[in-house]
C-alpha cells in the first residue's frame, strides 16, 4: 500500500444549506503528522472541541470508528441546533464515509492510519439526514482523493491564471 502520511484533500458533499465541506488529512501512526493531529486532539478550545469519531446509541455502547478519525469544526457553532448537527449528523456521516473507504479498499480498518477531518457546515443547515448524507459523501470523496491524488491536476495547472473562489471577486 502507498504511504499515506501527510496526504490531504478537500471535498464537498450535498447541497446548501445542508452541504458539508471537509478538509481531510491522513497520517501514519508514529509519524510527525500523527503527533500533530493528536496534539490538536489534546488541545481543545472554546467552540473547537476535537471529537474522536464514534457511533452508537448511548455512551456506554459507543464504538470507535477504525481507522481512528478525529473530527474538528472549522468555525464555532453559532447555535445549539448547529452544534448538534455537527456533533451528530456530521459525525455519523464522517464515520460512514470512513467505513465506506474501508469497504472500498481505499483505507485499512486498523489503528496504523489516522484520519483527520476538519468540518464546515452552513449555519443555516437544518436537515439532519441531508447533513449526514453530505458528510458521508464528502468524507468518502476526500479520503479517495487523499489516497489516489487529484485526477485533474494537469487541467488545474493549465488553468492556474483563471482560477476562482466564491469568497474572492477579482
Amino acid at each position: 500500500m502507498t504511504a499515506l502520511d501527510g496526504r490531504s484533500a478537500q471535498a464537498w458533499g450535498g447541497t446548501n444549506p445542508d452541504g458539508v465541506h471537509l478538509n481531510v488529512v491522513l497520517a501514519e501512526r508514529g509519524s510527525a503528522t500523527a503527533a500533530a493531529m493528536t496534539g490538536a486532539f489534546a488541545a481543545p478550545s472554546a467552540g473547537f472541541t476535537p471529537i474522536l469519531v464514534c457511533v452508537g446509541e448511548d455512551q456506554p455502547s459507543y464504538r470507535t470508528v477504525y481507522p481512528p478519525t478525529i473530527m474538528l469544526t472549522k468555525t464555532a457553532s453559532p447555535t445549539e441546533q448547529h452544534a448538534n448537527l455537527v456533533s451528530g449528523a456530521c459525525q455519523v456521516g464522517i464515520a460512514q464515509g470512513v467505513l465506506d473507504s474501508v469497504a472500498d479498499g481505499v483505507l485499512a480498518g486498523d489503528q496504523e492510519t489516522l484520519v483527520f477531518a476538519a468540518v464546515w457546515l452552513n449555519p443555516e443547515a437544518d436537515s439532519g439526514n441531508a447533513v449526514r448524507e453530505a458528510a458521508r459523501e464528502a468524507m468518502r470523496k476526500g479520503v479517495r482523493e487523499a489516497v489516489r491524488g487529484h485526477a485533474e491536476i494537469a487541467d488545474l495547472v493549465a488553468d492556474r491564471d483563471t482560477v476562482t473562489h466564491p469568497f474572492y471577486t477579482p
